[in-house]
């Protein structure tokens, strides 16, 4: 087993990781970040996913279709249910690693609900951990539910997977001239309205020094690299 950085960490997941660029899951985007959790298990790490449903739905985008906020946002939930069972058919199948979806909405034909314990328990006998359903309530988001059960499972970090390598003071994408934030606190986070985590996620973040890792998921060994210590992303702490 290596030495890692971090025994026990979550990992942030959006919906549109798994899309690939487009609308529903992309199977290669599937089986690439499913390669990555592999990865990370195989090392020694007890990890933990939360799973956006962006690339089925939005709830803040059904809302303008005329659906009020809080069936949007369940309508939401149930697609991170989706993308949650799929990453865990591919884990199970193709890696043939032992995991359990956890729930925050009671579905258990397909999943097993949320208890703190148990979701410990899995972790401990080193299954990877998928919580869905966001924190089951609605007007919270995916990244709240992260840092809400990362809290409540010890873990030691949050690493949040994006298409970007790192915080900058604005999109790279758009400006050539976008600086690279190296390290950031939770008010620089905040006070500097970066586009991180929502402001209830960093709180929470903050209150139990939970540090976030910001980094790009876009090849083989990324998730790897952090757990043995590279200084990769943007980490706020």
């Amino acid at each position: 087993m290596a030495s890692l950085k971090y025994q026990r960490i979550m990992l942030k997941l959006s919906g549109e990781m798994l899309g690939g660029g487009s609308s529903g899951i992309d199977g290669e985007a599937l089986a690439m970040i499913a390669g990555e959790i592999a990865d990370a298990h195989k090392l020694g790490a007890e990890v933990s996913v939360v799973i956006g449903g962006g690339n089925m739905i939005r709830g803040t985008k059904a809302v303008n279709w005329g659906i009020d906020r809080a069936s949007a946002d369940y309508m939401g939930m149930l697609a991170t249910v989706i993308n949650a069972l799929a990453l865990q058919g591919v884990l199970e199948n193709k890696f043939h690693i032992n995991s359990r979806v956890l729930t925050a909405i009671n579905m258990q034909e397909l999943a097993e609900p949320y208890i703190r314990r148990k979701a410990v328990k899995h972790l401990q006998k080193k299954r990877i951990v998928i919580f869905a359903g966001g924190t089951g309530n609605p007007y919270f988001t995916t990244d709240t539910a992260a840092s809400l059960r990362a809290r409540e499972v010890d873990s030691q970090i949050i690493m949040k997977a994006t298409k970007v390598d790192g915080i900058y003071d604005k999109d790279p994408a758009k400006n050539k001239d976008a600086v690279k934030y190296e390290r950031l606190t939770y008010l620089d986070v905040i006070q500097q309205k970066l586009d991180v985590m929502d402001a209830t996620a960093i709180t929470m973040c903050m209150e139990a020094k939970l540090p976030i890792l910001v980094f790009k998921l876009a090849e083989p060994g990324c998730v790897r690299n952090v757990l043995l210590g590279a200084d990769v992303g943007t980490i706020v702490k």
